[in-house]
């Protein structure tokens, strides 16, 4: 077997999946080496070869990058509210020694304890963006920030009045987290009467 046959084997062994795709022989026909289409055939080859190697690569970059994303975050939410749980613990703290102390303090001095833990919780939420809506009583009633549990016919209101706040309504950061509940005054209607 000459070099020519040889060469051409060990090509051939080298690349069994090339020989069925390329009808191009590796060698031109007068002996000198590869042909010029053999050689731009080859070059074609390891380009496409590169560019496989380079898009299953960007492939499993994306996907890695995905999952991280989505491992940051399930943490994310999972913590979040890690630091804002903390200083509710200070709160419960707070609660606990009201709770444990002896039985032979005054009405006064308890008062005093829930109003600097009212006052302590109160900062908490300013302090995290929270604003209670303004007092409502005595002005009209707004269905964007407040929620009437209860109306009363009055005759002295000319339109939907609030009368009474039953429970404060607060903003996060200026959008409503809860609306003021409140009881409405509505105006008087006139019965008619039965004949």
């Amino acid at each position: 077997m000459d070099n020519e046959a040889r060469n051409r084997e060990k090509t051939e062994e080298e690349r069994p999946d090339d020989r069925e795709r390329d009808p191009v022989p590796a060698v031109n026909a007068e002996g000198g080496g590869e042909s010029p289409v053999a050689e731009e055939v080859d070059l074609l080859r390891r380009e496409r070869d590169e560019l496989k190697d380079k898009y299953l690569r960007a492939r499993a970059d994306a996907e890695n990058q995905r999952k991280r994303l989505e491992r940051e975050k399930k943490e994310y939410y999972e913590f979040a509210l890690a630091e804002l749980m903390k200083d509710l613990l200070a709160i419960v703290d707070n609660l606990e020694l009201a709770l444990s102390s002896p039985g032979g303090e005054s009405e006064e001095g308890w008062r005093e304890g829930i109003r600097r833990i009212h006052k302590q919780t109160l900062d908490l939420l300013s302090k995290r963006g929270v604003a209670p809506v303004p007092p409502a009583e005595g002005k009209r009633f707004d269905p964007a920030v407040h929620m009437a549990l209860t109306t009363e016919e009055r005759p002295d209101v000319k339109e939907p009045t609030v009368s009474e706040e039953l429970q404060r309504g607060y903003r996060l950061h200026g959008r409503l987290l809860r609306p003021s509940v409140v009881k409405v005054a509505v105006p008087k209607k006139e019965r008619e009467s039965v004949s």
